[in-house]
């Protein structure tokens, strides 16, 4: 399954167009990442723990909604829009969700 961010393959014809599809996930933060990224914080440099939850989170999505394009009959997403959001009642949840149009390409 090919996933892009462009609205078109380049050297593709894009010969059917199967509709919107969609991916959702939501991660949690637990204590342990939250005191080392305060430390982060505190200290400066790259929060490596938060980096992993955010990658995790985006790949879910991505698979979910490649998944949902698959079932359709598309061998490709085009038009990719990734969002992060944080949500709860802290903000402790990260929710990431995708976008695109399914596709079949030659």
């Amino acid at each position: 399954m090919l996933l892009t961010t462009t609205p078109s393959v380049e050297g593709k014809k894009i010969v059917t167009y199967y509709g919107i599809v969609s991916g959702e996930t939501i991660i949690g933060a637990n204590a342990i990442r939250d005191f080392m990224a305060g430390l982060r914080d505190f200290f400066g440099g790259r929060s490596g723990t938060y980096e992993e939850v955010l990658r995790k989170a985006k790949n879910t999505a991505l698979e979910e909604m490649a998944n949902e394009a698959e079932r359709m009959g598309a061998n490709a997403v085009v038009g990719i829009d990734l969002d992060y959001e944080t949500v709860g009642s802290s903000s402790s949840m990260l929710m990431v969700t995708c976008s695109g149009t399914a596709v079949r390409i030659e």
